[in-house]
């Protein structure tokens, strides 16, 4: 006999093209319903449809609205379920108050931002932007031979990753092939094998500092992380390390980095996230030729965007089980 148990309804507010909500149906098991509101609806739209919602997928909204007018029309709502890494753009403390969950996207994008750190890291080693710059403005080669010091390789460099969870561990195992030394600090403790997987030796946050000739950050934004990269940490760098940060930009002290920069207490940096985003056009950031940047794009990829649809279609089907949705994050995470 067939279950009359009603299903669990997963809206998808915000998706921009067909594709996505198709594959989700096409992922979804039996007793969850996806429902897709794309991203020009009108408002009474998404409030309809958000009503009687289990799992919630926020890929469009303001942040007050969805505290103030959307949730308390969400009887039903469990799950809040991010498509992205970092979940410091929601309320994570108010909603687990209000009994509600939330979860990031467990790594779909991990793959994606990795291979960008590697990326900016080797742009922000190599003076990348110096070389463009020169190259839209007619200026080729012009005076690099008189700066050979200043480029360097990654072969035999100490690389300094802080955070070694989805993505910081793939940015280890990716950095082993250029023949690099790992060290990273993290607060969580990381299993042995998983150290050995990653060929990555764990070090004191200030001896990473100290000693690394690439310092990366894969940390979530979180009051303990705001700002941990600031004056007292650029005066450990050694005055020909680089920076590179793809995860959020108030992790570093954005004032700290530019004075540092210009004082060449560090010898550059690669980024692809801010303080302010988008990036106000007088910041002085955009035109250091010492300085890589990307507009926080590093996890745009199509892989990412699918792996973190099936991981939201797969945490919807354990909701609508009566089971745990995974890589739920913690309330302490707010930011």
């Amino acid at each position: 006999m067939a279950s009359s148990a009603p299903k669990a309804k997963l809206v998808f507010i915000g998706y921009r093209e067909q594709w996505e909500i198709d594959r989700m149906k096409a992922k979804a098991p039996a007793n969850v319903e996806i429902v897709g509101v794309p991203v020009d609806a009108p408002w009474d739209r998404l409030i309809a449809e958000v009503t009687g919602a289990t799992v919630l997928i926020p890929w469009r909204f303001d942040r007050a609205k969805l505290t103030s007018e959307l949730l308390p029309r969400a009887k039903n709502l469990k799950l809040i379920q991010a498509l992205s890494a970092g979940v410091d753009y929601l309320p994570v403390r108010d909603l687990a108050e209000m009994g509600i969950k939330v979860a990031n996207n467990r790594g779909a994008n991990a793959v994606a931002v990795a291979e960008t750190a590697v990326l900016l890291t080797v742009a922000a080693y190599r003076h990348l932007a110096r070389q463009f710059r020169q190259l839209e403005t007619g200026k080729y080669a012009q005076n690099f031979f008189e700066t050979w010091e200043q480029y360097h390789e990654l072969t035999g460099k100490r690389v300094g990753i802080i955070g070694l969870g989805q993505i910081g561990s793939r940015v280890a195992k990716r950095l082993a092939g250029w023949e690099c030394e790992i060290v990273y600090h993290d607060i969580v403790k990381i299993a042995p094998e998983k150290e050995r997987e990653c060929n990555a030796k764990s070090v004191g946050l200030d001896e990473l500092l100290r000693t690394s000739d690439v310092v990366t950050l894969h940390v979530p934004l979180t009051a303990q992380t705001r700002g941990m990269i600031s004056d007292r940490q650029f005066g450990l760098m050694k005055p020909s390390a680089v920076l590179v940060n793809t995860c959020r930009g108030p992790v570093v002290d954005e004032a700290a980095l530019i004075r540092a920069l210009k004082a060449k207490k560090i010898a550059g940096a690669g980024i692809d996230v801010t303080e302010v985003e988008p990036i106000a056009q007088d910041n002085p950031l955009i035109k250091m030729d010492n300085v890589f940047m990307l507009p926080h794009l590093a996890g745009l990829s199509i892989e990412a965007r699918e792996k973190a649809l099936d991981f939201a279609v797969h945490n919807a089907g354990r909701v609508a089980s009566g089971l745990e949705p995974e890589s739920v994050v913690p309330p302490s995470f707010s930011a």
